[in-house]
Parts: C-alpha cells; structure tokens; sequence
C-alpha cells in the first residue's frame, strides 16, 4: 500500500504515540486505559486529511489493543478483557469515522472558499477588462466624431492654407528678401505643409498614418524643433536648452513625425512654465532592458542592443495625480477652451508607440513635469531588410 503524507511529522508523532503505548501496555497488561491512548494517534493523522492513511492507523491500533488480550491475566478475567478491549475498539473506530468526516468538512469548506476567491478574483479581473473595453469605446465614439468634425472643416480650412502656402513661397523668392528671412520662410512653408498632413492624418479616423522610416541623427531631430519654437521661448522669457544631443546613436523613425511629437511637447512645457523657467531636451541612450527585449520578440521586431531616450524636462507648475492618471485620455486638457483640444499627448503616444519605442510621463505639482520618449535605435539588419522591401513593391 502506497501512502503518502504531507507532513511527516504528524506521522512521526503518530507512529511515537503507538510505540509509547504499546510499551505502556506491555508494562500494565491488565490495565485496558492505556489502550484509550490510540485516540491522539487517530486524531493527529485526521489532520492528514488521507482516508488510506486512516484505515492503516486504524487498523494498527485495533490489532495492538487486541495483542493485550495475550499477556497474563487473572483467572476468569479473560471475558472481560475481550468485553473492554472491544469497547476501546468501538470507540476507536467512532473517533476515527468522527474525527476524519470532520477534516473531509473543513477541506471542502476550505476549498469551497479558496474556489469562490478565484471565482471573485476572475470576476473583478473580467469587471476591469469590461470598464477598459467601454472606455476604449467611448474614446473610439469621440475620435469618430472628431473625423466626423474635421471632415466637414477640411475643404475651408485646406484652400486658405494653400493660398497661405503661396504667398510665403512668392516672399521667399523677392529679390530684397534675405537670407535671415528665406530660412524664416522655410519655416514657415514646411510647417504649413505639416499642418496639411496633419489635417489629413486626422481625416483619417484620426489615426496616423504609417511611418515613413529612416536613418535619422538625434541632431537632425532634435534642432529643427528647437529653431521652430525658440522665437516662442524667447518671448516669454522661459530658458530652452538642449542636453547630451552628440553621443547617442541615431534612430530609425519618421523625422516628420517625431518632430510633431517634440513640438508637441515643448508647447506643453512652455505653457506650464512662468517666465525666468526653464526646459531642458535631454537626449541619453541605454542598453535595451529584458523588458524592452521581449516587447520587441512579441512585436516581430528584430533584437537590439540600444535605446534612445528623449526627455523634455520643465521646471513649470506640474500636473496633480488625478491629471496625470488621464493625461494620454483624448480631448482630456486643462487649458481653457480654444487653447487646446486634448489630442496633443494622445496622438504623440500613437505616434511612438508605432515607432516600437514608449511615452511616460513623471509629474508633481509645483516641481514641474518630465515627459520621456524611448526608441529604438538604428538597426542595420532592419533597415536593409525595410529597404529591400520597399523597393520589391
């Protein structure tokens, strides 16, 4: 018979008991109550919650009360010894029936309540994935009304921007215009065409548009933006400054894109930041973590060895936890009613997120807000293979 136990020592204890007993009993032959100390061996190996080991216990403390029966005893004492051991017997075998329907009970209480736990545990779990399910709903109904919105605006809004469009290029080419104004105009013609793709991006049920991927130095990045939006900063007195842009490997993303994002960003941090602030672009790069590793693999991305971060730290007013927990909602914003659409930090989470890298956000109130992208980095293999791709089709 092949018994097992969980704790052995309950059956050590158990197995001592009966030993000591039996000693007792060889020692006091016609004294029957110390065969009534079975009962604690029977109780301990209750515990064990095994009806086999049971039975066998049983049955070794039946077996050794009836072994009294043949030492010594006095003449005409015979009967009644069988009479008292039989009744030790009965009550052994009423305290192992009792005692082992007793731990049966309290085991299918116990797992009656560890199935209800999971059953509460998988019910709350599905009652989350419902309440994501009906959030993620709700803000496909309201970017649905936004392409709705922007349909209807798009051909008013386009022929202006066109007609805008031709006037900068027309002052770009006057013969008095310097060189100082005609990289002003460059500006200003390349982010009205900006302005039109991302008309058109939002025509698009509000998703953008897949990347257009290349090589692309964090300088060649990062500079353009900080040309754009330095006049901004100058005027409201607020420090721009850009940190550690000249050691990290490039990246391989959509240099329009991505530059959407940093405007987006910097516009944030200047209207969060009071004059005589400041806000830092700090570019570093670190070795890909096993968690950035194995999002790629799920990804069907290709491993590797670098990421590239792009942090745009203010020293402004912060974001409380209530607004930092909604941030990346769409149409979620703080500013007043024409300032903002609350798109700005939903679109640019899109925008990273299909560049294989994350957007996160670090906020206290009144220490200012720290807003960092990670990419990946350039990848040789990848490119190559992109490449190759495209010009197959």
């Amino acid at each position: 018979m092949n018994v097992t136990i969980k704790n052995p020592l309950v059956l050590g204890v158990s197995a001592s008991l009966v030993l000591l007993i039996v000693i007792i009993e060889t020692v006091t032959p016609a004294n029957v109550v110390g065969a009534y100390g079975f009962v604690l061996p029977i109780l301990l190996i209750a515990t064990a919650r095994n009806r086999r080991l049971m039975y066998l216990t049983v049955a070794v403390c039946i077996v050794a009360t009836y072994i009294g029966l043949l030492r010594p005893t006095k003449p005409g004492r015979f009967v009644s010894a069988v009479i008292n051991r039989t009744v030790v017997v009965g009550v052994l075998a009423g305290v192992a029936y009792f005692a082992m329907t007793r731990e049966e009970r309290k085991a299918r209480e116990e797992a009656a309540r560890a199935e209800l736990a999971l059953q509460t545990e998988n019910l709350l779990r599905a009652n989350a994935q419902l309440v994501e399910i009906k959030d993620a709903l709700h803000r496909s109904e309201r970017l649905a009304a936004v392409g709705q919105l922007v349909a209807s605006v798009a051909h008013e809004v386009g022929t202006p921007l066109h007609s805008i469009a031709w006037h900068v290029q027309a002052l770009g080419e006057e013969p008095g215009a310097t060189q100082d104004m005609r990289k002003r105009v460059e500006i200003i013609d390349s982010q009205i065409s900006r302005v039109v793709r991302i008309i058109e991006d939002l025509l698009s049920s509000t998703r953008q548009r897949k990347p257009v991927r290349s090589r692309l130095s964090v300088d060649h990045l990062v500079q353009p933006v900080v040309g754009l939006m330095g006049p901004s900063f100058a005027g409201k007195e607020v420090a721009l400054k850009v940190e550690g842009s000249g050691a990290v490997p490039p990246i391989w993303g959509d240099v329009e894109q991505l530059q959407q994002v940093l405007v987006n960003l910097m516009a944030n941090a200047l209207a969060a930041t009071q004059a005589g602030g400041e806000v830092v672009i700090a570019v570093d790069s670190h070795r890909a973590t096993e968690e950035e590793l194995a999002a790629r693999e799920r990804a069907g991305e290709p491993p590797i060895e670098a990421m590239v971060t792009l942090a745009v730290r203010d020293t402004g007013c912060g974001m409380p936890d209530e607004h930092l927990n909604q941030a990346f909602e769409p149409f979620f914003t703080t500013k007043a009613i024409g300032d903002g659409t609350g798109l700005g930090l939903f679109l640019s989470r899109q925008i990273v997120a299909a560049h294989g890298g994350s957007l996160s956000i670090e906020s206290a109130v009144g220490k200012g807000t720290t807003v960092r992208i990670v990419l990946p980095a350039h990848v040789v293999e990848r490119a190559a293979r992109e490449g190759a791709s495209d010009g197959g089709a």
